[in-house]
């Protein structure tokens, strides 16, 4: 393997594989002072205000003169709005369609499909999460023996509710989050539990979705039912109820098309956009030529590669809508007084990540290249089979809450630093970007992308076996956030707007 990665002739900077001393010959030029595995060496001398480029993309500009072989990150590298002019549907590169692959999943009645058989308890309100939590509790997994085909009770409780606007954005984000729990595919029954007096009304969410109560459905408020500990009692009868019901599903053969697969990174380093996350994205064009569906989403974590995705959109109306949620982003930003830049975080340049831009053109990798086919709200229902993506911000849990309301039944989550992640219902696949990290952090990650670096692994060979456990998870196995029992404290609903 060579000291150094150069991912484009184009490249003002290559990327160190490993340490590298001062001294040490990188192309043409020898460098100035120690480089941390994953950071960024100039390959040529930059002048004050010159851009720097990596991926053929400008990732920041010098904010000194940078003489080749300096190390080049946080220091001497500075960030910038993107001002761009955008294209439009002139990099479309459809996959070739395939038909075939199938997993083992659950058939509802309304042709959704699920990958887990779960039974929810929804919250509408915070002030309703305890009560949630001591139902869901009640039911152990010797309780639950007797219905090996339901895979457990889980509480999905949040911190707002009330202390809102009854409309806008915020509101009606909840409203969605909610709805997309209460219809998820991997919900065999729901139960939802609400205080009474809260601004996030459960009948106002029935009237607005259409949500028919009947034996796999179920509210109730704490106030009607007249105080805690009668509502954590009718809830387990509730709960009790539907057992039985939701232990009739069975696995069933499913055609790859019915999956729909959140698209996920964090904890990013600077492997992120060389092997995981291009490896997903391979993965991605294999669902997609399946007619399958994947969703890409973290606005501010496409900021500086939005216009490569605009070039792919499937018309001007869909790359005009993503260009929408770029322009709302920056609004929010400014006047909050904050920056696109405040994110990478701390960890994400340790290891090696300078600017967004530097970090969005990598986490955008993961949508593989096929068309994108629509731009959702966050938590909005995803209808459009392929490439799509879903308004959300950066914080994962805020974003993946917002992916499985939108109908992903799985979630394949990209990791460098090694983000201790999981989800519920819809169960999450680790990747790691690199060996080092995979080798410390085995019980949680699923996948090693690293030996594309290490071993000589094409991107396109550990796609497809990233690929391969799509299926296999989807079909039951269970992944290594599932066997941690990760996921029941992810669900996060993205809070908008003020608290009054």
């Amino acid at each position: 393997m060579k000291n150094f990665v150069r991912l484009d002739p184009r490249d003002s900077v290559v990327t160190a594989t490993r340490a590298l001393e001062a001294g040490t010959s990188v192309e043409d030029t020898t460098t100035t002072a120690l480089i941390p595995s994953g950071h960024k060496i100039a390959t040529q001398a930059i002048a004050t205000g010159e851009p720097v480029r990596k991926y053929a993309q400008i990732i920041g500009y010098a904010g000194s003169d940078i003489a080749a072989g300096d190390h080049v990150h946080t220091h001497n590298l500075d960030f910038r709005s993107t001002d761009m002019a955008y294209e439009f549907s002139n990099d479309l590169r459809p996959v070739t369609p395939a038909s075939g692959d199938t997993f083992m999943g659950y058939q509802r009645e309304n042709g959704s499909v699920g990958t887990r058989n779960y039974i929810a308890i929804v919250t509408s309100v915070n002030c309703s999460a305890t009560a949630a939590r001591m139902i869901a509790d009640h039911f152990t997994p010797e309780r639950l023996a007797d219905y090996p085909n339901v895979d457990g009770v889980c509480a999905f409780v949040h911190g707002t509710g009330c202390g809102m606007a009854d409309n806008g954005d915020g509101f009606e984000a909840l409203q969605r989050v909610m709805w997309g729990y209460a219809k998820h595919p991997n919900h065999a029954g729901v139960l939802m539990v609400g205080l009474g007096c809260e601004m996030n009304q459960i009948d106002w969410l029935l009237e607005a979705y259409g949500l028919k109560q009947g034996p796999l459905f179920q509210t109730m408020n704490i106030q009607n039912v007249a105080g805690l500990r009668r509502t954590v009692e009718a809830g387990i009868s509730k709960i009790e109820a539907m057992l039985p019901l939701a232990n009739q599903s069975t696995r069933t053969p499913c055609p790859a098309s019915a999956l729909k697969v959140a698209l996920q990174c964090g904890g990013s380093d600077a492997w992120s956009g060389i092997t995981a996350n291009p490896a997903l994205g391979y993965a991605c064009d294999l669902l997609t030529a399946q007619g399958g569906t994947g969703v890409l989403a973290e606005t501010p974590e496409i900021y500086g590669a939005e216009h490569m995705l605009t070039r792919r959109a499937v018309d001007t109306a869909v790359g005009e809508k993503l260009i929408g949620l770029i322009k709302w982003w920056e609004d929010y930003t400014a006047r909050n007084k904050g920056s696109m830049d405040n994110n990478p975080s701390p960890g994400n340049k340790a290891g090696g990540l300078t600017t967004i831009l530097e970090k969005s053109l990598g986490a955008a990798a993961k949508g593989g290249t096929s068309p994108l086919t629509g731009v959702y709200k966050y938590a909005e229902p995803v209808t459009a089979a392929g490439f799509t993506f879903m308004d959300s911000p950066g914080y994962d849990p805020a974003s993946v809450t917002g992916q499985i309301a939108g109908g992903c039944n799985l979630v394949c989550f990209t990791t460098g630093r090694g983000s201790a992640f999981g989800s519920k219902p819809a169960p999450t696949i680790k990747i790691a970007t690199n060996s080092d990290m995979y080798k410390r952090m085995t019980e949680d990650m699923d996948v090693n992308a690293g030996t594309i670096l290490t071993e000589g692994v094409t991107v396109e060979e550990k796609g497809r076996e990233i690929y391969d456990m799509f299926l296999r998870v989807a079909s039951g196995e269970t992944s290594k956030s599932e066997a941690q029992g990760l996921g029941d404290y992810e669900f996060v609903p993205w809070q908008i707007g003020a608290v009054m």
